[in-house]
């Protein structure tokens, strides 16, 4: 059986040893430069029933009281939606595509507008070629969100960094415009 001395001694290395350990897993964060930043726009533009031939996105998934052309109430919730969004380098529909976003976006939340989305930039342009891959949570009521890069190909192989989305325009359900400012850390 220990003594109160040996049992002191060690709950004082024990002590000691979590409070290293704590001290060497808090580095404090140094302020990095991204070695690439894009911005790129995509439109979506949500089937409803009557635009097919310009549609981009569409509902295929919904909840028992949901339907595939109209978003379910409240907020969206349980709509799954998959596009395949053409993507422009400034903020006109009909400019000149560099590349498809595709991918989906699910809504997530009951009592506000929120989302998950993952989607890929699929580049076949002159200046880009490859992909860019993105996942994360979407807070649709933010002005700007951040989502993950969490990897790519081509000009983008193995990329690294932060999306922040910006809800550039929008036509109530049919239509939004995604400003995408990407700064990539890992190039």
């Amino acid at each position: 059986m220990a003594t109160k001395t040996q049992a002191a001694a060690l709950f004082l290395c024990l002590l000691i040893s979590a409070s290293s350990a704590t001290a060497y897993s808090r580095k404090t964060r140094r302020p990095r430069t991204p070695c690439r930043e894009l911005t790129f726009f995509f439109h979506d533009v949500l089937f409803n029933g009557h635009n097919h031939d310009n549609a981009t996105a569409v509902i295929v998934g919904s909840p028992q009281w949901g339907n595939k052309t109209a978003m379910a109430k409240p907020y969206n919730f349980g709509d799954l939606m998959v596009f395949d969004d053409p993507i422009t380098l400034d903020n006109n529909f009909h400019g000149t595509p560099v590349g498809r976003a595709q991918g989906m976006y699910f809504y997530d939340q009951w009592s506000i507008y929120g989302s998950w989305v993952g989607f890929s930039f699929l580049f076949n342009s002159t200046e880009y070629v490859g992909t860019l891959n993105f996942a994360g949570a979407n807070p649709l009521m933010n002005k700007t969100r951040d989502i993950s890069v969490i990897g790519g190909t081509g000009d983008f192989f193995m990329a690294r960094g932060v999306a922040t989305l910006t809800c550039d325009a929008f036509e109530g359900d049919v239509y939004f415009r995604l400003r995408v400012d990407i700064k990539l850390y890992e190039c």
